[in-house]
């Protein structure tokens, strides 16, 4: 069910994995926004880890931190912040990998296009 201290959940093929006192609100609503992120049709196989820690310092500007190691296929996607707020660290981590699997995705299609070869190599003559 809910981590806590070290369990694990998850999401989409990626354990999220939680260290410190981290509501079960704010943990679910992690678990959806990084299973939203990583939600795409076409994306092959993803696997990887997401930890959420939450510093017991009172005094800390950012308490909230995430690091991950996410594999899609064969490539590696790894991601890092720190927020004030759960929620804010949700949406923050959202966008990351939104970002990045976009990246992932169209380099893909970028390397696909060629320029027409020159007339040496085939192309049309002028």
């Amino acid at each position: 069910m809910a981590s806590r201290n070290g369990a694990a959940q998850g999401t989409a093929g990626v354990r999220v994995r939680t260290r410190g006192e981290v509501p079960e609100e704010d943990l679910a609503y992690l678990r959806d926004k990084v299973g939203s992120a990583l939600d795409r049709p076409g994306l092959p196989a993803v696997t990887g880890e997401v930890r959420i820690a939450r510093a017991t310092a009172s005094h800390t500007a950012a308490p909230w931190s995430a690091g991950g190691e996410i594999r899609i296929g064969g490539d590696l996607i790894v991601v890092h912040d720190e927020e004030p707020s759960a929620r804010e660290l949700a949406d923050r981590l959202h966008d990351l990998l939104r970002t990045r699997v976009d990246r992932l995705t169209h380099r893909g299609e970028a390397a696909r296009r060629t320029a027409t070869p020159p007339p040496w190599r085939g192309g049309p003559a002028a």
